[in-house]
């Protein structure tokens, strides 16, 4: 075998970790990053955390955007979800099959990940982790450096490229050994282990089950549900209201050119995007909605601005803010 591997790193301490772990070991690692645009799991304020990690680390990473493939294995996963829409398993059967093409094309023998035994609930018991290599025909070309000492000895291992006793026996929920092993390394820049797949969060999940049920379910709509509070105010019908000056720019952003903006006339406050069908109804809820969104939501009376697409006609209609209750109904 070559004394070359192909890593996964999503830029999380895990992954940081296993790719130094072999390089300690004289390893050549390249180092691949699939990227869901509606499911990133990682904070990146503006960058890339894994092309962050690889300056870090010093190796290349190839950045691929898989979201639009992605698609299908989250509509039909074969292994199920896990506790919200989250279909781990299937997830990484995905990307370990697409990383085992490219290892293929650098010339690499193996593959490398930073999952660890027991720390997440459904991909990482050792069942799954079995089934994961199955499934991705990685059978013993899959190296899980920090725990690989209480897993089966993979090819690497077994011809003398690895050696398994500077390999790792990590496993558990815990990360004070992660924590602890990046002092050893030097390695003080990295997230927070507390971050997680926003398909395992409950109120990203109910936003993404209504565009099933909706038969919105695209990339476009998708990307849209990762900012602001959303409503829906009927069949075909969604506003999303940013809570913050950052969301109300990102927001912007995602206007398509039959989206509906609305913002107050005369004050600041939010941004709110209609997207549907956007009828006279729809528009007045809609305004009441974004009025409500204000230090002014007690107002008996409020202008809001509207206008289609990036640059439409702007319009002005005057609203009642909604109501608390009114507000609660038609949050998702």
């Amino acid at each position: 075998m070559h004394k070359k591997c192909v890593a996964l790193l999503s830029g999380g301490l895990d992954s940081i970790l296993a790719i130094r772990v072999l390089q300690e070991q004289g390893i050549e690692v390249e180092a691949v990053n699939y990227v869901i645009k509606f499911a990133a799991c990682i904070p990146t304020n503006g960058e890339n955390a894994a092309t962050k990690a690889a300056k870090i680390l010093g190796v290349h990473v190839k950045v691929v955007d898989i979201t639009e493939e992605y698609l299908t294995v989250l509509q039909n996963p074969k292994h199920g979800y896990g506790a919200n829409i989250n279909p781990c398993i299937d997830c990484k059967i995905f990307m370990l099959g697409k990383a085992k093409q490219y290892m293929e094309e650098v010339g690499a023998s193996f593959l490398v990940t930073g999952e660890v035994l027991g720390e997440r609930p459904m991909s990482q018991r050792r069942d799954a982790l079995a089934i994961i290599e199955r499934d991705a025909g990685v059978r013993g070309i899959l190296l899980r450096p920090l725990s690989a000492r209480i897993l089966d000895e993979t090819l690497p291992e077994k011809e003398g490229i690895v050696d398994r006793k500077r390999l790792l026996d990590i496993k558990g929920r815990s990360r004070r050994p992660q924590m602890a092993l990046a002092k050893k390394f030097g390695i003080n820049e990295y997230p927070s282990p507390a971050g997680g797949c926003l398909l395992t969060d409950p109120g990203f999940t109910r936003r993404v089950k209504d565009l099933m049920e909706n038969k919105e379910f695209n990339i476009d709509n998708l990307t849209f549900l990762t900012v602001g509070r959303h409503f829906r105010l009927a069949p075909g019908t969604k506003l999303a209201i940013g809570r913050d000056k950052e969301e109300n720019d990102t927001l912007e952003t995602h206007v398509g050119a039959n989206d509906i903006s609305l913002r107050l006339k005369e004050y600041q406050g939010p941004l709110g995007v209609l997207r549907g069908m956007a009828d006279d109804g729809s528009i007045l809820l809609a305004a009441r909605l974004v009025a409500y969104h204000t230090k002014l939501r007690n107002e008996p009376s409020l202008k809001v601005e509207y206008w289609k697409g990036k640059s439409g006609d702007i319009l002005t209609i005057a609203v009642k803010p909604a109501s608390l209750e009114e507000v609660e109904k038609l949050r998702l």
